[in-house]
């Protein structure tokens, strides 16, 4: 594009005059002629050049987000004061809405269109008089998926990745569906945002049907179908919903480089990344997948930070009823806030500050430690602590099996019995209702976070009398004897189990637990979630090819579980929680075999899980000694 040319996709400057800086409105074309809005803040009404900063994202380029906020005893601050603060620090900053959102262009499909328009507004920002070449990224949640998207198109002027919360290496694993099952809070968010978008901005009428729907209704009549579920007045939202839910196996739908770094992460520049996450959020695993690869495929270097938050809230010191201490936020911590941890990251990395290698390689909150009481806002006190080391898993942790057995132990022994099983029937009209984990956008029908696993009337699915997960006749339940001392776990977490089942299709699950011991103000204890996973078992060879399971014969399976990072104390119990269903979280498996977006019927399949000496079924954990200092 020529200076000229240039020149016309600007708007005038407005001088903000509270926050110092200009900003100006551009129009930036895509390569397919669709025009998407920006707003590019500067020092100046005539800037020279500078880095500039670039964040995408589709809830409107103006709109203040919990997720921006900078310090835990500061409110949210608003995108031009975000902005104002990197143009103070020597930057030029772009904010834009999304292909289809805000005031941009064309048609809104999540997540797909984000590779080429984020790679061409890289490129032209790389254009401009007012930029020196190079165009760094950040953003949270949905704005770090657009940049993995576009780091897989090769935009040559990108210069550095702040990668929150966010960025799929696999959504097929991890974002959008795991181990076969849907990830039912993309239903949430289709729902929600449906509801601000340009369609029902437009039509009085149907923000009104949004705002009179009870969702909460609507997953009582899962799967939706075209034309009949709560989205039917914004097609393109139901469209690309139900396209996603309805690609169970792994194809070329999954392949597609915005929600596939890991089969494109060679054709992602060779530039520093930092990736940032916490304990309950549903990016973990792509987290630490995409700072495990490019730290090793690439010569610039790779950062990875995880807290003990959920999606996005680094400056709160708890997620779900569970407090981690003063520690935990990252603000007065790590630094002392998240804008001056991003300033000072991007100035290192780009030359402008202390050098890359003087900052640690991983930093990771640790959990536990605390006095397992109820503190002033009602939340038990798990406590912990940040640590760091030069790589992940930590250096100094090793794998081990904690085995099943039939008795109810879960044990470092492996078992010996000849025969042993644990049987138990999953009823998909009754599923295991989901407690916490790692959710986010799930609201108002699932939140995520750690709770004790008790349900109660806050949980979608939750009954009278309310009796723990555990003593549910479909949840095996296996753990260690109160503990001697303490049992470091920092690390992915996967169960290998031997399974059978009567049904063509069921599901498997597993759920990590910290079983704090009773104290008066949990007369009976505390089982704390920390990680959980699921396995859909028609993708027992492949998830390419799902092929159905022959009733009664054995199969080993493998269940991974998004890392976590718990010290379990003396005299607690490590607990494993094995069962067929996560709902609303999941969605269920009908046992007949067919797509669960498809089917219309249910049967009740009848499970189990093989101990004994021929299949060994295991729990595997990365322990490492206890570096603490008491």
């Amino acid at each position: 594009m020529t200076q000229t040319s240039a020149a016309a996709a600007a708007g005038s400057a407005e001088h903000l005059a509270d926050q110092r800086v200009w900003r100006r409105v551009l129009h930036i074309p895509a390569r397919d002629g669709t025009v998407l809005a920006a707003d590019l803040y500067v020092d100046r009404s005539e800037p020279s050049p500078r880095p500039v900063i670039l964040e995408r994202t589709p809830y409107g380029r103006r709109a203040p987000r919990g997720s921006d906020r900078s310090r835990h005893d500061e409110p949210v601050p608003v995108p031009e004061a975000t902005s104002a603060y990197f143009v103070r620090a020597g930057y030029h900053v772009v904010r834009q809405d999304c292909r289809g959102r805000g005031d941009s262009g064309g048609t809104f499909v999540k997540y797909l269109n984000e590779g080429p328009d984020g790679a061409d507004t890289v490129e032209w920002i790389a254009a401009q008089p007012w930029c020196d070449g190079n165009v760094a990224m950040m953003g949270v949640s949905y704005s770090a998926h657009a940049q993995t998207a576009a780091a897989a198109e090769s935009p040559r002027h990108l210069a550095a990745m702040f990668l929150d919360s966010g960025g799929f290496s696999s959504a097929y694993e991890a974002g959008m569906r795991m181990g076969g099952a849907f990830e039912l809070k993309q239903v949430t968010w289709a729902f929600e945002h449906a509801g601000e978008s340009p369609e029902a901005e437009r039509d009085p009428l149907v923000r009104a049907a949004f705002a009179r729907t009870d969702l909460r209704d609507w997953f009582s009549a899962l799967p939706w179908r075209p034309g009949t579920s709560p989205l039917r007045h914004v097609a393109e939202y139901e469209d690309y919903l139900l396209a996603q839910w309805r690609e169970d196996a792994f194809g070329a739908y999954w392949r597609q480089p915005a929600i596939y770094g890991r089969g494109h992460y060679d054709r992602f520049p060779d530039v520093p990344s930092l990736h940032m996450a916490s304990w309950y959020d549903p990016y973990v695993r792509s987290t630490i997948e995409n700072f495990t690869a490019l730290d090793r495929f690439k010569s610039s270097p790779a950062y990875l930070v995880m807290g003990p938050w959920t999606h996005g809230n680094r400056c709160v010191t708890y997620a779900g009823d569970v407090d981690f201490g003063p520690a935990a936020t990252l603000s007065d911590n790590l630094d002392e806030s998240y804008l001056s941890f991003r300033r000072r990251w991007f100035d290192a990395v780009l030359g402008r500050g202390d050098e890359p290698d003087a900052l640690p390689r991983v930093t990771y909150f640790l959990m536990g430690g605390g006095d397992g009481r109820r503190d002033e806002a009602g939340r038990m006190r798990h406590g912990g602590e940040w640590r760091t080391d030069t790589r992940w898993p930590p250096a100094a942790a090793r794998e081990t099996a904690f085995y099943l057995h039939r008795s109810g132990e879960l044990s470092p022994v492996a078992p010996e019995e000849r025969e042993a099983w644990v049987e138990y029937d999953f009823d998909p009209d009754d599923p295991v209702p989901t407690l916490g984990g790692q959710v986010t956008s799930g609201e108002p029908v699932m939140v995520g976070g750690a709770f004790d696993q008790v349900p109660d009337a806050r949980f979608y699915g939750a009954r009278e009398p309310h009796l723990p997960l555990a003593a549910r006749p479909d949840v095996v339940s296996l753990s260690t004897p109160p503990l001697t001392e303490p049992l470091t776990v920092t690390g992915p977490v996967t169960a290998r189990l031997f399974i059978s089942s009567s049904a063509p299709d069921t599901d498997f699950t597993v759920k990590l637990v910290d079983v704090h011991p009773p104290n008066e103000d949990y007369p009976h204890g505390f089982a704390m979630n920390l990680t959980e996973g699921i396995f859909r078992c028609r993708f027992h060879k492949s998830f390419e090819h799902p092929e159905p399971l022959t009733p009664g014969q054995v199969y080993e399976i493998r269940i991974p579980s998004p890392d976590t990072a718990n010290r379990f104390e003396t005299g607690h119990r490590l607990r494993v929680d094995i069962s067929s269903s996560d709902f609303p979280r999941f969605d269920v498996n009908s046992n007949t075999g067919e797509p669960e977006a498809l089917t219309r019927r249910r049967v009740v399949a009848t499970n189990r899980v093989h101990m004994d000496a021929e299949h060994p079924s295991a729990v595997v954990l990365w322990v490492q000694p206890d570096t603490r200092v008491p």
